[in-house]
Order: C-alpha cells, then structure tokens, then sequence
C-alpha cells in the first residue's frame, strides 16, 4: 500500500501541526494545497477548474493517514489502504481531461467500513484476525455503485470487532486487526460503533466521504460522536450483498460524510434495488436524487416533532438542543412538543425482543455468509469463530465473545419463539413512530442524537446517555443525524427520524437545519480534556 509523500512542504506541516496536536496544543492540520475539510461540491469545483487532480487529492489524504492515523496521534482509524486507488483517480482524471464526468463523485475519494468487500485486493475482515486472508475479489453492489459514479475507494475504515456483536462488554472501535480508533477531538474518548473508523476518517480529514453500516445505532452515533452528517436509511434503500451481516431485519449501510450535501450524493449513487437481496425489491421505485432537493428554506412551514426523552442526561447537550430549536424555529419550522409515553415507545420491551431476535438472525446470516468464502479463510461457522477466539489471545485481551456463544446456542429462523419476537418487536417499533407523529400531526421527529463522547474506560467501561437509534432500527425507518453543536470540545449532534422512504425530505430538513446552523467544526486533536482551554488552567493554576 502507497504511503509516499509528494506534498513535501504539505506533508511536513501536518506532521508538526499532528505532533503539536498531541502534545496538547488545540491546532488543526490543514493542507496547504489541498483543504482536506472541503465538501464535495468544492473538491468537484477545483477539479473542474484545473486547480488539482483527482490524483493529488487521493495522494494528499493518503499523507494525511501516513502522518496522523499511524503517526502524531495515532488515529486507527484505517486498517488498509486500496493500492489500485492512484491508479483509479488517474483514469477518473483522464475521463475528465477527455469531456466524460460522471457525475459530482467523479475522483472523490471514500472509505469503506471493513465489513464491506471490495475488488482491490484488500481483505474484508470485519475487524477479526480470522478473516484476515479474506479478499474475495468481489465489489459489494454498493461498491460498483460508487465506482461507476466516479468515485475512487481509497481504502477501508476500522470497526467494532464484529461490528459490535461479538461482546457484551466490548468497547466500541476496537478490533484485533487495527486497535482502538480514537476520537479525534479529545484521543482518550470513544468514537462510538460500529462505524467508527468511518465516522473518525471523515471527521479528521482522512477521506472526503466514508460507508459505514447499521443495525442499530452503527451509522448514527459514530457520526454524532465525531461531528459528522450519517443517515441509516429505510431498510431495503441500500444493498447489503457482500457485507459481512447481523440481520438481515435490521442490516443496512449507510453515507457519511462532513456535509449534508455530501451524504445526499452519496446516497443517489448507492440507492437500488439488487436482484441478490431481496430484500431491495423497492428501492428503485423510491430512490431519487437526493440533492436536487436540498433547499436552505426546506423547514419552512414543516410541523417538527421535539422528543425529550433523554432529557436531563446530559444537561450541556439539553442547552444545546434548545439553542438548535431555536433556530430551527426561526428558519420556519413549527415546532411539537411530543408527549411520548411508555405505551408509544416501550423501549424495554423492543430492546429485549430485538436482541433476542438478533441472535438467531446473527447465527443463520454468518454462518451463510462465512461458508462462501475463499479456501484461505479457514472459519465456516459460528463455532469455528469461537473456537478460533479461544486460541488466540490478541482476541481476547479486553473482552470476550459472550454474543457469540449465546447465538450459536440460539435456535434457528423456523423457532415460532424467534418469529414471534421479531414480529412484536418491529410492530411496536413502528406503531410507536407512527403514533408520535400522527397524534401529533408532524412529518418529522427530532431530538439530540446522543450525548457528548465518554471516555474509553476498558476497566469499568463507559456509560451510556442513551440514543434515538432503536426505533428507527428496529421499525425500518430511517434516521439522519446533524451537527447541532458543542460540549465542551466535543460535538453533539441532532437527529432527524421520518417515514419510510422520507429520505429526501429528511435530507432536505437536515440540509436546511445545517444551513442555518453551521455547527460542524474541525477537530483539534486533544490529549484529553485537560487540554482544552476552558479547563487548562483550572486544572493546573500554579
């Protein structure tokens, strides 16, 4: 894989700015040359206008990972590299030099979350030494949907292990293959999963764009965690074809990216139905362009539903949250506050049927998806996985594997136990969403996506403020989270849940909140807390 540095002068800023950085200075590596916070369209527009090449942009974000995700701070956030991807942007820019630009992805570069294949002669690993020899050499559609949009894979992201199903006490962005990835605005807190190399390359300036996956809560909190713009679409939107799975009731990928308008054309490109997953059989009678709509007045008029569930948890992301209503209110939104009870969202009975459900669908599903794979990879069960974790401890050294080994006890999909719980999960999830926004009479329901990031305590592990993921996960229905702001040098975010195949309102109401807010900022990468200015001085007087 190409770790060469071409922008000498460029390459030796970021690694002073990346090394100060971890020394506790709040600075923010930028390239000179090439901004690597750009969005899309202004990456398209220089590209167009001859100011750099799809080449110089991949190669100036390939420095960047060999200067701050194996050096300075040490981000894990990328486990390997696509050593096709100069090759690639060269022949999207000799596609442009010759009149041919497919689209506004054309030579942008994104990254792959480790579960997803791809035919560059990487390995898929969901994060797992076991599938360390797992190259395929097949595109996942998502990823041919991409690539014939213009865009160039320049590598895949790290994960949670499994994607966050292997351990009930795992800790989030870990996996044997790469290590802990580290949130890029304070290094000693989580970046959230399982997407959360994804949500880390994107929010430090790794990669323009980044797939990540969901099956509840995997797109939506890395990208609040780490300030950047995650939808988790209707199920059944995207593809799941040679993605490493959970369940196919609640499995889907998801764009993220710095910007709304990033997302949207991301999601135009990977929206469609797949023969192979039935489970797609209506996404090209819904899929759309998904930027066409993006207006900065789209949340005039529109009844908004206020969710105050998790108030109190956080009390900062609460003000916060108001400071974000308001100015959603006077970008013309018509604000609801929603009373839910426990009858419209009975969260402990969903989340007890779900994990249940979960594990019968995790042993069917892995097992299907491991017995395809190549000779090299020597797992084809659950209970090889196991007994494959049992001897080698770089598995092991934080947590266990308590989830596998309850679903390879776990009865098959015939079970009417299973059927039973799926089914009373997914109606109570979806009555729960219907009802709070037709009692209500609001096209879209938001509240605080989570709190600010906790610290990464492998000893007595992080507490939880809670989420909005659940029942947009469990229901189907899709979830598109916002920056809204900051706690204390960390970013919060705002999430938007709305009727299945809403995506484009959803996006335009996010796109408009966006607007009209401009809270996404860079991060600084910080030691800790301490190092911020606001608490520097208070923890050291003298």
């Amino acid at each position: 894989m190409s770790r060469s540095l071409t922008f000498i002068a460029a390459a030796a800023a970021v690694l002073l700015a990346a090394g100060a950085a971890f020394a506790q200075k709040p600075t923010t590596p930028v390239t000179p040359a090439i901004d690597p916070f750009a969005s899309t369209p202004q990456q398209q527009a220089d590209m167009a206008a001859g100011r750099y090449t799809s080449e110089a942009l991949v190669q100036a974000y390939l420095d960047r990972i060999a200067a701050m995700d194996r050096k300075g701070p040490k981000l894990n956030a990328v486990i390997a590299l696509n050593p096709h991807a100069l090759a690639d942007a060269r022949a999207r820019d000799a596609e442009r030099k010759a009149g041919r630009v497919r689209g506004p992805l054309q030579g942008i570069p994104v990254i792959l979350k480790d579960n997803i294949e791809s035919a560059d002669g990487t390995a898929t690993t969901a994060g797992s030494l076991a599938l360390k020899d797992n190259i395929t050499g097949r595109d996942a559609p998502l990823v041919k949907r991409l690539t014939d949009a213009g865009a160039v894979i320049i590598g895949k992201a790290n994960l949670s292990e499994w994607a966050n199903f292997r351990s009930t006490h795992s800790i989030s962005g870990w996996t044997a293959i790469a290590g802990l990835a580290r949130n890029p605005y304070l290094l000693d807190r989580t970046a959230c999963g399982s997407s959360a190399g994804s949500g880390v390359a994107v929010s430090a300036g790794l990669a323009t764009l980044a797939v990540g996956t969901e099956t509840d809560g995997s797109v939506t909190c890395p990208s609040a965690i780490n300030g950047v713009v995650g939808l988790k679409p209707t199920l059944g939107l995207i593809s799941r074809t040679y993605v490493v799975p959970i369940s196919p009731q609640q499995d889907t990928p998801g764009p993220m990216a710095r910007y709304v308008t990033d997302v949207a054309e991301m999601l135009t490109a990977m929206a469609g139905s797949d023969p192979a997953d039935p489970g797609t059989k209506d996404a090209d009678a819904h899929k759309s362009d998904y930027a066409a709509g993006l207006k900065p007045d789209a949340l005039r008029g529109v009844r908004v539903g206020v969710l105050r569930m998790t108030v109190g948890r956080s009390p900062q992301t609460d003000a916060v949250f108001e400071d974000a209503l308001a100015a959603m209110k006077k970008a013309g939104a018509v604000l609801v506050e929603v009373k839910a009870t426990p009858a419209d969202a009975d969260l402990s009975a969903i989340s007890g049927d779900e994990g249940s459900a979960l594990r019968v669908e995790f042993k069917a599903a892995l097992n299907a998806y491991l017995s395809g794979l190549p000779a090299a990879v020597k797992v084809r069960s659950m209970d090889d996985l196991i007994a494959f974790d049992n001897k080698e401890p770089r598995e092991t050294p934080l947590f266990g594997q308590e989830i596998f080994e309850a679903s390879a006890k776990a009865p098959g999909l015939d079970d009417a136990g299973y059927q039973q719980r799926r089914a009373n999960a997914q109606k109570l999830a979806r009555q729960a969403l219907d009802k709070m926004m037709a009692d209500n009479m609001v096209e879209v329901l938001v509240g605080p996506s989570t709190g600010p990031a906790t610290v990464v305590d492998p000893i007595d592990g992080s507490r939880s403020l809670g989420s909005y993921s659940t029942l947009p996960a469990v229901s189907g229905y899709p979830h598109l989270t916002v920056p809204m702001g900051k706690v204390s040098g960390l970013p919060v975010n705002m999430s938007f849940i709305g009727q299945p195949w809403s995506e484009a309102r959803l996006l335009a109401f996010g796109y408009a909140f966006e607007q009209a807010t401009h809270a996404r900022f860079n991060p600084q990468f910080l030691a800790n807390v301490g190092a911020l200015p606001e608490f520097a001085k208070a923890y050291d007087p003298r």
